[in-house]
């Protein structure tokens, strides 16, 4: 980066916790459900801790009780309280009047040649999200990409999600619940110990809807995730995406200080305003000020840069070079994501010559810029695709 560039980026985020309360009131208008069942049974996925051991004392039961629920929910994935051998029968019997253990309802379950799977996840108010399992393709593991909201409220312009009006945000129990009905399907519980291979190894909120615009209920539910005594997926194997919501990229790093990934897909305001909105509001200067403010990232915890190559909008040389510049100092790595199309889309894939010659500038400057491999396009693998297409049959 320039000098001039430099000077140009705030020394720091200008933003004050005024303007994160706003973005909290704001997610408090799409606010979830309760966690209450039609029959008045309350749902016990996604309480923390604590939460869970108020629960038990609100039926005259110990703290070490809500320890135990804990293990059994979320190391040894059980759905009935009567699969808990430690517990005495008469308080599964108690438990299992006044409470669930919840999974998402599957909706739809596509698995494409290339062994990429989406689900499409319904939930008690028949709202639904997609969540998708991609495997390594070297190894015996993958990521599940997990959604974050119904619907999206950023219409950016080159995402099928963009095209559905946000209707709510998920709750944690919505949230950690799609990752735990992945894991029954593909069988992994008890959680995985240690290097023991996990085949669901790591998380990525990149799905439906943005995640730092429903910050509170993405923070419990990566908690939860992260717990030793439960889940126990390292931080480090978490990575949440953003658009560039820039007051909460601050307080998700402080924390949860999960790897980042940043959907950049332009290197000048004129246009990422077109083609991301939310850069109208906070432009690319905070937002990679906000990225050099991040903790933890190194060479070894990278920003991920994500850059979808638009043929004739963001895929020049001249782009190519702009965006060394402005990451220059960042340890970084740049996705180069071939455009996906989808019904009703304006846009082209970039071609490969230039996808090529984009890649390797970057790559010329020291950044690895691998090109993703489509996966899942016969599933309907570009995010919100299954989600339109199920909509439209009903």
């Amino acid at each position: 980066m320039t000098a001039a560039m430099r000077a140009d980026a705030p020394a720091t985020d200008g933003l004050d916790e005024a303007a994160r309360a706003r973005i909290l009131a704001k997610a408090a208008l799409f606010a979830p459900p309760s966690n209450e069942l039609a029959d008045g049974r309350r749902d016990l996925v996604g309480l923390s801790r604590e939460e869970l051991a108020a629960a038990m004392a609100e039926i005259g039961e110990q703290p070490f009780r809500a320890k135990q629920l804990w293990h059994w929910i979320y190391h040894q994935g059980v759905t009935d309280f009567a699969a808990m051998a430690n517990i005495a029968k008469p308080l599964r019997a108690k438990l299992a009047e006044r409470f669930a253990i919840g999974r998402p309802e599957v909706a739809a379950d596509h698995l494409s040649a290339d062994e990429t799977r989406k689900m499409l996840f319904r939930f008690r108010d028949h709202e639904a999200v997609e969540t998708v399992y991609i495997p390594d393709v070297t190894e015996d593991r993958g990521a599940v990409c997990l959604s974050s909201q119904v619907g999206c409220t950023l219409s950016c312009r080159f995402c099928h999600t963009g095209t559905q009006r946000l209707t709510r945000n998920l709750s944690a129990a919505e949230i950690v619940g799609q990752f735990m009905a992945m894991r029954d399907a593909y069988g992994e519980w008890p959680s995985p110990k240690g290097e023991t291979p996990r085949l669901l190894s790591t998380i990525v909120l990149m799905g439906m809807g943005e995640p730092l615009y429903n910050y509170e209920n993405v923070a419990k539910a990566m908690k939860i995730v992260m717990d030793g005594e439960g889940i126990g997926l390292s931080r480090r194997r978490i990575t949440l995406s953003t658009s560039g919501v820039v007051p909460m990229m601050d307080r998700a790093g402080a924390e949860l200080g999960v790897n980042l990934a940043v959907s950049l897909h332009a290197v000048t305001d004129d246009v990422r305003d077109v083609i991301v909105p939310l850069n109208r509001k906070y432009n690319i200067a905070e937002l990679i000020a906000a990225c050099r403010r991040y903790p933890g990232a190194s060479n070894a915890r990278r920003i991920t840069f994500e850059y979808v190559m638009l043929k004739g909008i963001n895929d020049s040389e001249a782009d190519a070079r702009r965006l060394v510049e402005l990451i220059d100092g960042i340890p970084a790595k740049v996705n180069l994501i071939p455009f996906n199309p989808w019904p009703g889309s304006t846009y082209e894939t970039s071609s490969g010559n230039a996808i090529r010659r984009f890649a390797n500038i970057v790559m010329d400057a020291g950044y690895a810029a691998p090109v993703r491999t489509p996966r899942g396009q016969d599933i309907l693998a570009a995010c919100g695709q299954l989600k339109s297409k199920v909509a439209g049959a009903a």
